[in-house]
């Protein structure tokens, strides 16, 4: 047993090394793009060029009408149009954004039509979005900004972009969105979401165009309509439900430039105010994250156990050198995640319990691979999404 805890412990240790310095700088606070000026114009680059943004709105009564709001409060100096896609809501989504005060006449609502066989419901909206912007902007120049109707924009946030894509030559700009923080819940466990998702697509790695590493944000993602165009529109997307990552990856094996990054000029006003939501939230794709492999599952649980959970167990109950490796490897998890806390506000006492949230966030896991084996699949703004169908992805299921 003490030759077992000696390896187990070395192994942990050896995992922490190599995670801090030869996984793309994960635990870092940034990257985060300063706000640009639209009265500085494009720095010598020419007119700001068109930007059509797409939001896909299903039942989203409580928060759309602050979004939309703030997207026609853009101070944007070139053409913007606003296209939402009111996905068949059932509480008036549609008919709260029309009712949004609109003076520069930016602002086109349409209903989404019946979704074919296929496509998942998110990805058919923005499907229809983006042809009507095509529609509006026949021309194939300028961008298409892909957000949610749960997220509200500072003036300059389509700005930044715009110009951060233009700056450096990028086909894609995405950025991780403030994420609500107000119970104790949320305290707890969305900053350890955030963490746990630069760790799966280090930002460094995914914008270095030399990397294979390929990820993006789907609250706010900028893409270049050459960039859209050329990897086969949304069509090639279809199915997705990790339609984000599996979009920025399109992009980068076509050649593209990426950049995912932090935001503090938009924000996420979804509450996730009790445990359960948050689990809903992990569990909804988690499985999918994992292609439904039940060994990639076991290898993740092992991986989740040897990284977050055996340096705590090492620290308290073991003895001589297993528990001097154990709290070095903790000492280490807690000190990647304060950079987390701080974007977010929050005391670095949070950190100590990583390990607990690790559980929760394994568990979480495993409970949508359960899921999924029980045949209830994926189950998002009542629907479910029963079988993966290789490329075209999961089956969707009305009758949820």
């Amino acid at each position: 047993m003490a030759m077992l805890l000696l390896a187990v412990s070395l192994l942990c240790a050896a995992i922490w090394i190599v995670l801090i310095g030869f996984h793309g700088r994960f635990w870092q606070g940034g990257p985060i793009l300063a706000p640009a000026r639209p009265s500085a114009g494009m720095a010598g680059q020419g007119e700001w060029p068109a930007v059509c943004i797409v939001v896909p709105a299903r039942d989203e009564a409580e928060s759309v009408q602050a979004c939309v709001a703030s997207l026609i409060g853009q101070d944007y100096p070139g053409a913007l149009h606003l296209i939402l896609v009111d996905d068949n809501s059932t509480d008036g989504t549609g008919a709260l954004a029309r009712a949004v005060p609109d003076p520069l006449a930016r602002l086109t609502v349409i209903t989404g039509r019946e979704r074919p066989p296929g496509w998942s419901g998110k990805l058919w909206a923005v499907s229809q979005g983006v042809a009507e912007a095509r529609r509006q902007v026949p021309e194939d120049v300028g961008y298409v900004f892909l957000t949610d109707a749960d997220i509200t924009h500072d003036p300059a946030h389509v700005a930044t972009l715009v110009a951060k894509a233009e700056g450096d030559g990028l086909d894609m700009v995405s950025e991780m969105v403030e994420l609500n923080v107000a119970s104790v819940a949320e305290h707890m466990l969305v900053p350890a979401f955030v963490f746990f998702f630069a760790l799966l697509y280090p930002f460094a790695r995914v914008n270095d165009p030399r990397s294979r590493v390929a990820g993006a944000a789907g609250g706010s993602i900028l893409i270049r309509r050459t960039a859209l165009t050329r990897i086969g529109g949304i069509e090639s997307l279809r199915g997705a439900l990790i339609d984000d990552c599996t979009l920025a990856a399109h992009v980068k094996r076509s050649g593209g430039g990426l950049y995912l990054g932090h935001s503090r000029l938009a924000r996420s006003i979804r509450p996730y105010p009790h445990p359960a939501d948050v689990w809903r939230m992990v569990a909804r794709t988690a499985y999918v994250q994992l292609r439904y492999s039940p060994l990639v599952l076991l290898g993740t649980v092992l991986g989740m156990v040897l990284v977050w959970i055996a340096p705590m167990l090492l620290a308290l109950f073991g003895h001589g050198a297993p528990r001097l490796l154990g709290v070095a490897a903790w000492v280490a998890s807690m000190a990647c995640f304060v950079p987390t806390l701080r974007r977010f506000r929050l005391s670095p006492g949070w950190a100590m319990l990583l390990p607990l949230v690790a559980v929760f966030y394994t568990a979480a896991t495993l409970g949508s691979a359960i899921d999924h084996h029980r045949g209830r699949g994926v189950v998002w703004k009542s629907r479910a999404y029963l079988e993966p169908t290789g490329a075209g992805g999961p089956v969707p299921d009305d009758r949820t």
